[in-house]
């Protein structure tokens, strides 16, 4: 099944391939004529390749659509391409700039929901914690440059899990602390501060233990922010808007909790990782 992403970049290869058939203009002569390979052509109007601000530039240049056209089509590339955003493109300018619009994102969110894989979710991180998440980053998609920057603003999303009248649900799988992402005083510092979030008002804190059998199989992490689903690869952040695809999330991570740990549980788990942590 196509993702939202897919089905948006599906549609504006063929809002291309209309228009050029429009203009009675071969594929491998418009090709030429802007200077790509017939193959980049075929893949960007079947939607197997996303066009860059500079293909669209060029497209426009040769095929000149009216003023209004080339607009909706700049307007219909940017909503493709904030469907799926490379890490190295969020953090070129470092990181501080993509917490800060997470912090935009969880202020006017009603409804939070994490469910994390690897990685405690940044809502509970302490800052040693986030600055060790925050530089295994950066190692590998750069913009490490302002980490300490970005580890305050991290800090400042916390704000939303104290006030009221939001619905946060965190669940993190017990193998996110047995793998750890930082040195055993941060992690025994970042476990204890799960507990603490335990009981939290307007808060909903979970484990999935280890060994435990999972109603589904939990791929990746995900967050789901009100109405969109954000997703985290190795490679970048995907955007999930599409109604259907949204409520599959929904589904699943209700899934996921009836094989959660809660409340004394949870912390009984917590305790035993803290103390496997003790030299």
């Amino acid at each position: 099944m196509a993702t939202n992403f897919e089905k948006r970049r599906e549609a504006f290869g063929e809002r291309l391939r209309q228009l050029r058939t429009a203009a009675d203009l071969d594929a491998k002569e418009l090709a030429a004529r802007i200077g790509w390979n017939a193959p980049k052509l075929s893949k960007v109007e079947n939607g197997r390749q996303t066009a860059s601000d500079d293909d669209l530039e060029a497209w426009l240049a040769v095929m000149r659509p009216s003023k209004d056209v080339a607009n909706e089509l700049r307007t219909e590339l940017v909503a493709v391409q904030q469907e799926y955003v490379t890490w190295k493109e969020q953090v070129r300018a470092g990181h501080k700039a993509r917490q800060e619009l997470a912090l935009e994102l969880d202020a006017k969110a009603k409804v939070i929901r994490a469910v994390d894989v690897g990685v405690v979710p940044g809502l509970l991180q302490t800052p040693e914690y986030a600055r060790h998440v925050l530089l295994v980053h950066a190692n590998v998609h750069g913009g490490g440059q302002d980490i300490a920057e970005a580890v305050r603003t991290r800090m400042r999303r916390q704000q939303v899990l104290y006030e009221p009248g939001r619905t946060i649900e965190i669940l993190v799988t017990e193998s996110a602390l047995l793998h750890p992402v930082a040195p055993p005083d941060v992690m025994a510092g970042q476990i204890h501060r799960l507990v603490a979030a335990i009981g939290t008002p307007n808060v909903r804190f979970g484990i999935l233990p280890a060994r435990v059998r999972l109603p589904y199989m939990l791929m990746h992490g995900y967050w789901i922010v009100d109405q969109v689903v954000m997703v985290e690869t190795v490679t970048a952040e995907l955007r999930v808007t599409d109604p259907d695809e949204v409520a599959t999330y929904g589904k699943v991570t209700d899934l996921l909790w009836s094989a959660a740990v809660e409340g004394a549980a949870a912390r009984t788990l917590l305790l035993r990782l803290a103390a496997g942590l003790t030299p």
